[in-house]
């Protein structure tokens, strides 16, 4: 592997030692920098391994002064601005550098950088997926599996990067040449201090487009991001408007069409019949997707490609099915504007799952949705108290709260009737009960599908 910059000399101190931070070591170290980690956390065997074998210093259980003598340091996914030891580098002149920041002069490729708060990873992983099935050497990293470190030092065609708004807060100079924003609701307020200060940082990946660079989102959001107006392509539903460049989604064609200002450059990015997802919102993603290819002319995605792929797990994920009673995990439900777009955009009558630990929201719009979408609530995790006061004054009084997903899933089964759906959407992070929101969607599945096995 060959960079053009060479770090040789140089300290640099990398905060916080998770997959991003391990990865942008890992890098700094190639080039040939003086490196040492530092998590507040204890590391996993494989991480102190790895930090052994490239013979990475590092401390854990803890940040120390250690951390400040450097040149620099490097910030890793998801590090507040908030901890003490980066307030005392500010004070003593220590220059700070976002995951972004860094990797960016070592990126080789068009990059195409998403966010939003909901549908970010369906949407970069589909784009990666139809880039590649054009034939181009893609690689999709950020938040999706990859840390963005790994898409440096090699050419590509493309580098899909989902990216987060902690990862966006520290950036400064990166460049990307599409921005996509799914869409904007509230999320990390414990995290940001305020939505403002959330949409703030989501709103910096369009100030990070190249001059010639092209803009994919919500029509509703553009206000919020300071779009100027007739920049890039919204995200409409409704016929399409010669005039008006966009991303069209029209109920009556039953399609999704991209303009680009007039009707010689309008083209079908597919049939509706074609994504064979859940929801209308992974719709939006797939229009979103199919966008990019459409804007570098690279030929139609034929509808079996369209049709073929297949989503990362626990968004919106059929999980069987028994006696006409629909299981679906969508355990990627970490916001209340996430529970309600799934609840929103499945049909049919639903028995909800909710709860888990909270992220500092207002539980008063998800109430309000469940009153609207569903028919039965199941409450479980260190916010129940909160999601059935709220259910409690919007006036729904359907509902059980319970103690473990054992209990949410058999309850939420016995309430539904056959043409139902079981959907586990909680609203909430998995944190209270489980690792990660992966280990409680398995969860879930595996409990719907002790019940569908049952008494075959």
């Amino acid at each position: 592997m060959t960079f053009d910059k060479d770090l040789t000399g140089r300290k640099i101190s990398v905060i916080g030692a998770g997959v991003s931070g391990s990865a942008l070591a890992g890098l700094a170290k190639e080039l040939g920098a003086d490196v040492f980690v530092s998590d507040a956390k204890e590391l996993s065997a494989d991480t102190e391994a790895f930090f052994k074998k490239e013979d990475i210093a590092y401390e854990a259980g803890g940040n120390t002064e250690r951390l400040l003598d450097a040149d620099e340091i490097i910030i890793s996914s998801g590090i507040s601005p908030d901890v003490p030891i980066l307030e005392e580098a500010v004070s003593r002149g220590i220059k700070l550098v976002g995951e972004l920041d860094f990797v960016y002069p070592y990126l080789s490729g068009t990059v195409i950088a998403i966010t939003g708060s909901n549908g970010k990873t369906t949407t970069a992983s589909m784009t990666g997926y139809f880039l590649e099935q054009c034939g181009l050497k893609t690689i999709t990293a950020g938040n999706i599996g990859n840390p963005v470190a790994k898409a440096a030092g090699d050419d590509y065609d493309f580098i899909v990067l989902e990216l987060s708004s902690f990862q966006l807060y520290w950036t400064e100079k990166f460049k990307c040449d599409v921005a996509i924003v799914t869409n904007l609701a509230p999320d990390h307020i414990d995290w940001h201090g305020s939505y403002k200060k959330y949409v703030e940082a989501k709103a910096k990946i369009i100030r990070c487009l190249n001059d010639n660079g092209t803009a994919i989102f919500q029509k509703r959001d553009a206000s919020d991001l300071n779009i100027p107006e007739g920049m890039g392509f919204p995200l409409i539903w409704g016929k399409t408007v010669k005039e008006v460049p966009g991303i069209y989604m029209d109920e009556s064609m039953k399609g999704a069409f991209l303009n680009g200002g007039n009707s010689s450059t309008t083209c079908k990015l597919f049939d509706f019949s074609s994504v064979k997802l859940l929801g209308t919102h992974n719709m939006e993603n797939a229009a979103m997707s199919l966008a990019v290819p459409a804007l570098f002319n690279l030929g139609e995605i034929p509808p079996s490609v369209i049709s073929s792929y297949i989503p990362p797990k626990h968004r919106c994920a059929y999980a069987g099915e028994k006696g006409g009673i629909t299981f679906v995990d969508d355990s990627k439900g970490t916001n209340v504007a996430a529970s309600i777009t799934a609840m929103s955009s499945l049909s049919g009558t639903k028995v909800i799952i909710l709860g888990g630990k909270g992220k500092g929201e207002d539980y008063a719009p998800l109430a309000e949705a469940a009153l609207r979408y569903t028919k039965y609530a199941v409450i479980l995790g260190s916010e129940k108290e909160k999601i059935a006061a709220a259910l409690d004054k919007a006036g729904y009084s359907d509902y059980t709260v319970v103690s473990t997903m054992e209990e949410a899933v058999t309850t939420a089964f016995e309430k539904a009737e056959s043409g139902d759906t079981v959907l586990l959407s909680p609203a909430c992070t998995s944190w209270d009960m489980y690792p990660n929101y992966g280990a409680r969607g398995d969860h879930f599945c595996m409990i719907a599908k002790g019940i569908i096995e049952k008494e075959k």
